[in-house]
């Protein structure tokens, strides 16, 4: 779910883009050396380690909640700005983890996904459900960059207002996932048409307005079902702190979980070209219109961690556990060069590809 549904888009008969020509990419075909290459050169690197997952998931969270608990213990000014810049970097780390678990399979890490749960996804009332079968929809071969993609937006084709309006709109995402959880979902028990409609247009981490979840089944629902207990019962009791603590404590955590929220999506911002405007892809071709931001950067890891500063890369080599990219890249680089297909998906850094963004909507790439 996110605030940005409110965006017109080619997707939408409300709004059309800011060019009608298709994007640059829907067109090439597959590199079939690279592709070849990319399997071939990582055979060893496709185990997810759990003596790296657990303790990185772990300190991250620590510190976002350490940085949270001192924004509000603090009074002095600069400690607790201090404390909300670690609370807000920490947090963010640990929530991108939401994304490993759409990926590594579900034996591989044993307890993992109940831990993270737990500890990051409900405290932060995004359980994991609100991305697993969703994510996996924007790597399918058929549906990438297309209506059914529900994590696509042909942004560089759109209007200029639309990129600051994405981005300023994940300020609001706290607040609105706070509303779903002890309000929405809690009156949906009661009243069938809210619970299909919060179901199939607020229940997914999604970019996509024109997205509609299909009703889960089988195990997966009653997962969805303690995961959605489980947030509304904290979402709840977030709204009962109120009167035993005041509102400040409640409205410090919520402004430190939207500046995790405005960071994700300056990263999501980012990670693609946003391109094409519906049309299908091939494998190639999505992994152009998707972005590596790899070393020398030095801020990429902390706008971009887990792994995703190699987003094109991670479109590549779904599975690639997280700690395996860099290294992923390394051989890849080395074995193909920096002339061909692979070189071409990497760039310096954050405010360049802002910039080429920023100029694609206004006419120009």
């Amino acid at each position: 779910m996110t605030a940005q549904n409110v965006i017109e888009t080619p997707f939408s008969p409300l709004a059309g883009p800011a060019t009608a020509a298709p994007g640059p990419r829907a067109g090439i075909p597959d590199d079939r050396e690279l592709l070849r290459a990319a399997v071939e050169l990582t055979r060893d690197l496709t185990t997810a380690r759990a003596a790296i997952y657990w303790p990185d998931m772990l300190v991250s969270a620590a510190l976002g909640y350490g940085g949270v608990a001192g924004a509000i213990l603090f009074t002095h000014p600069p400690a607790a700005i201090l404390c909300a810049v670690v609370g807000v970097l920490g947090l963010y780390r640990a929530m991108l983890f939401i994304h490993e678990l759409t990926h590594i399979h579900r034996d591989a890490l044993p307890g993992f996904r109940f831990g993270w749960n737990l500890l990051v996804g409900i405290p932060l009332l995004t359980p994991s459900f609100m991305y697993e079968g969703v994510h996996t929809l924007h790597h399918a071969r058929t549906r990438y960059g297309t209506v059914e993609d529900p994590e696509y937006l042909p942004l560089a084709l759109m209007k200029p207002w639309t990129l600051p309006l994405f981005v300023v709109t994940a300020l609001l995402l706290p607040v609105a996932l706070l509303i779903r959880s002890a309000v929405l979902v809690p009156l949906g028990t009661v009243v069938p048409p809210l619970r299909r409609l919060v179901w199939a247009r607020i229940s997914a981490l999604s970019i996509n307005p024109a997205f509609r979840r299909r009703p889960p089944e089988g195990e997966f629902a009653r997962m969805v079902f303690w995961q959605e207990l489980g947030a509304s019962i904290w979402a709840i009791t977030l709204i009962a702190s109120v009167f035993a603590f005041g509102l400040r404590p409640l409205l410090i955590a919520l402004v430190i979980a939207s500046g995790a929220a405005l960071l994700n999506q300056i990263r999501t911002l980012v990670a693609h070209l946003w391109e094409n405007e519906g049309e299908t892809m091939t494998v190639t071709a999505q992994y152009l219109d998707s972005v590596n931001v790899p070393p020398p950067a030095l801020l990429a890891p902390l706008w971009a961690p887990v792994g995703l500063r190699y987003h094109a890369l991670h479109h590549l080599l779904p599975s690639m556990p997280y700690h395996s990219l860099a290294e992923a890249h390394r051989r890849l680089s080395a074995h193909i060069g920096g002339r061909d297909t692979y070189a071409k998906a990497s760039y310096p850094g954050l405010f360049p590809l802002v910039a080429r963004l920023a100029r694609s909507t206004m006419g120009g790439r």
